[in-house]
């Protein structure tokens, strides 16, 4: 069961959900789950737009408001240490978190700034790799306009 955008940390249904996930992932990592990763983790899943660091801090302190930017980043490292966030990064602006760990690409709106997850219609795309390289990771970016900007420049 997925977690919906929009759902707040409030409900119990939610929070069993966010627990079932975070809680495997996080011993996996050797590291204690936090409130505050709880927290920072459920502001990942409730709105799926790629936020920043800084994004990520400012939705967070709305509901926990004694939590710090370093707090932010170290549960953002945890999180990704852990296997359950990507960091998505995208030429020379700042890192930005998805949740989505399912194999996707990205869509970068070069009007309005926005990321976008695009699925793949193959598991991995085929990519000729010279002869002694082995690919781990692959990531791939699209850059133009999303539907929004498209409109508005008819």
């Amino acid at each position: 069961m997925e977690i919906a955008a929009g759902n707040r940390a409030n409900s119990t249904t939610g929070q069993d959900e966010l627990r079932f996930r975070i809680i495997p992932s996080i011993d996996k990592g050797k590291r204690v789950v936090t409130p505050q990763r709880e927290h920072v983790y459920y502001v990942l899943l409730g709105e799926r737009d790629h936020p920043t660091a800084e994004q990520v801090f400012l939705r967070a302190k709305k509901d926990m408001p004694d939590i710090s930017m370093a707090t932010v980043y170290n549960c953002l490292d945890a999180l990704v240490t852990s296997g359950l966030v990507k960091q998505v990064n995208l030429d020379r602006g700042a890192t930005r978190f998805c949740p989505n760990m399912h194999e996707h690409c990205h869509f970068y709106c070069e009007s309005c700034g926005g990321v976008y997850d695009i699925g793949l219609t193959r598991a991995r795309p085929e990519v000729p790799m010279p002869r002694g390289f082995k690919a781990t990771h692959l990531e791939l970016s699209i850059r133009g306009l999303c539907p929004d900007c498209t409109a508005k420049k008819k």
